[in-house]
């Protein structure tokens, strides 16, 4: 079994600056000391599952760095950047694109007009790249990786703001299984991933609502944050062992465990590979 590596960056400057989902609210802010300490406790939990973790730099004016997932997507050493819909986030790609190239992977841009916001709405599951757009993300960018990859792409229409990237509300766990919560796709989006996926652990909305689909699956371990009890008793009727980690400072934010991480293998290179 390959040893997972994952891309972090510490919250030294997170923060909720601007609003750009729902979640997001400048009056009620963030606890730098609580950030701080919920992050530092997914990384440790992260670590003692034998994952190597990576470092980004912080910068200041960039609360939203902390968020590596939406940086791009991996593709064996192949990093496709993002191309983001909102301009405060925009301002995060030259740090991602030096930090892959002064870590020798091969940096590529989607083509002009296509919005993509990487591994937050483009999950595989085994060999088939699904992929939400409509909110952040376009369809045509995600069909445009898949003539890339020659990898079939699935597209998935995101129709709940609260919701916003495909990894806030679908999780693979192994080529033929995932967590997803169904109101957060229109019934055509629902028949694909039923259609696709035969084994399918359905979220509720409490637990949608506190990013229980947004976890970190290293092997048989799934790292969630805390209030999913529901989820963890399916999960380990699975054979899923479940690690929580409060994180209720980045829900503020509209992230969780998945969004605080970039899988640095691949998010095709899941351990079951």
């Amino acid at each position: 079994m390959r040893t997972p590596r994952i891309l972090m960056c510490p919250p030294d400057f997170y923060g909720i600056e601007y609003e750009i989902n729902p979640w997001m609210s400048r009056s009620r802010g963030s606890t730098p000391e609580r950030a701080h300490q919920q992050w530092r406790n997914l990384h440790d939990a992260l670590v003692k599952l034998g994952v190597k973790i990576e470092l980004m730099q912080p910068q200041k004016g960039l609360p939203d760095l902390v968020f590596t997932a939406n940086a791009g997507l991996m593709f064996g050493r192949r990093f496709f950047s993002s191309r983001f819909r909102h301009e405060v986030r925009a301002r995060e790609t030259p740090f991602f694109d030096a930090w892959f190239a002064d870590h020798e992977f091969t940096v590529e841009h989607l083509p002009e007009g296509m919005y993509f916001e990487g591994a937050g709405d483009a999950l595989f599951c085994g060999r088939t790249l699904f992929a939400g757009y409509r909110i952040r993300s376009d369809a045509a960018g995600h069909q445009h990786l898949g003539k890339t990859f020659k990898r079939m792409v699935l597209p998935l229409e995101l129709v709940d703001p609260r919701f916003y990237h495909l990894d806030t509300c679908f999780c693979p766990l192994a080529p033929d299984e995932a967590i997803y919560f169904p109101p957060a796709f229109d019934a055509y989006g629902r028949k694909v991933i039923e259609s696709h996926i035969p084994r399918l652990l359905e979220v509720e909305e409490p637990e949608a609502v506190r990013f229980a689909c947004n976890a970190v699956v290293v092997g048989k371990t799934v790292i969630l944050n805390t209030g999913s009890d529901r989820l963890a008793a399916g999960l380990k009727k699975w054979g899923y062992q479940c690690v929580f980690v409060e994180l209720d400072e980045f829900i503020k934010a509209g992230g969780s465990a998945k969004c605080l991480t970039l899988r640095l293998d691949g998010e095709e290179a899941a351990i079951w590979n």
